[in-house]
């Protein structure tokens, strides 16, 4: 019996053309959207084999958004991401497991606030190939995830007089990555 070697490209992701969003509820009754951007890092693809591909991520944390400045310097403050003194976020996999066609389950660290912890991204593509107008290959894959933010040490809140609390605890994630054959 022989075994094909691993035919491993390394793709990079294009921050220009990739965002990390989230949402959480706010005050118990609606969800207020954010987004990171400055997305870098590599997918390592097995065409062959997508299970045997890695992939990394890093998202600087001063880059959040919620379109609302005052909100994103206090998600920024030691309150939340304490942005100053972990200045990242960041993914590394560790196992790629075929759902359906086109769909995997990626499980890997997720690390913010200095806390890593293990996620489990639903992963749909990535897409086949195509040629953007400078020649270079490119592909996209789209993964979101559910996590605790206090499981990361996320855990300020305020108790609103009508009952609950004014940020929920969980968080929805979600990941639209292009990436560029390297």
């Amino acid at each position: 019996m022989t075994t094909t070697p691993a035919t491993l490209t390394a793709w990079n992701i294009d921050p220009a053309h990739s965002a990390a969003e989230f949402k959480v509820k706010h005050m118990m009754i609606s969800n207020v959207k954010g987004k990171f951007s400055g997305i870098s890092g590599v997918l390592n693809l097995d065409e062959a084999d997508p299970t045997r591909s890695t992939i990394e991520a890093l998202i600087p944390a001063a880059t959040l958004s919620t379109a609302d400045e005052q909100r994103d310097t206090h998600l920024k403050s030691a309150d939340f991401f304490d942005a100053e003194k972990f200045p990242t976020l960041t993914f590394k996999s560790s196992q790629v497991k075929r759902v359906a066609d086109g769909e995997y389950a990626v499980t890997g660290d997720l690390t913010m606030h200095g806390v890593s912890r293990t996620v489990t991204f639903a992963v749909d593509g990535p897409s086949q190939p195509g040629k953007d107008p400078w020649g270079n290959q490119r592909i996209g894959l789209s993964a979101t995830t559910k996590i605790n933010r206090k499981d990361f040490g996320l855990t300020w809140n305020a108790a609103l007089e009508t009952g609950g609390v004014l940020v929920g605890e969980e968080v929805t994630i979600t990941l639209d990555v292009q990436f560029i054959k390297a």
